[in-house]
């Protein structure tokens, strides 16, 4: 009888790990404002979806880093849901407050701009299989405005660029 088991066990673990699963990669990572509390950047991460039916994304994890120390990290409680069958752009605000800004300042003064690595975790419930995580990371430079774009509206030189960016696959 355990040999049964065992083998309807390796089955559905076969089954499970040859699924298709979820793919998320970070698009972009750019400046979006300064307010009273910090600054607000904004990654926008493309997600795509293998299944015919929706699927809901439980919470967003993040944790940006820079020049090795994490600079700000918090959770996105639902977030909403991957519509089926395509690619969903998903926008995960990052905040930093601006004493943490004020110890970068040896980074920023070199270019003015920020070297940072950018750790998101998608929480996503699979029927059946149950919540997986997708893992996505990218490190890149997040350009940050000059005075004039500061009067001006303008974030055009606010951009981010990437250096190197990871994809992964989900996780159980």
């Amino acid at each position: 009888m355990s040999e049964l088991l065992g083998k309807a066990k390796n089955y559905v673990n076969e089954k499970v790990a040859n699924m298709p699963k979820p793919e998320a990669s970070v698009f972009d990572v750019d400046f979006k404002r300064i307010g009273k509390d910090g600054v607000e950047y904004l990654a926008k991460v493309n997600v795509s979806n293998p299944y015919n039916v929706p699927l809901p994304i439980c919470e967003i994890k993040y944790s940006l880093k820079s020049d090795g120390r994490e600079i700000a990290s918090g959770t996105i409680p639902d977030p909403g849901s991957l519509k089926a069958n395509v690619t969903t752009m998903l926008d995960v605000p990052v905040k930093v407050a601006h004493s943490i800004l004020v110890s970068l300042i040896r980074d920023i003064g070199r270019d003015w701009d920020i070297d940072y690595q950018l750790d998101l975790g998608l929480i996503i419930d699979l029927p059946v299989v149950g919540n997986i995580t997708i893992p996505v990371s990218q490190k890149g430079e997040i350009k940050l405005p000059t005075l004039k774009d500061l009067f001006t509206g303008s974030s055009d030189t606010a951009a981010a660029t990437t250096t190197g960016a990871t994809t992964n696959n989900a996780t159980t």
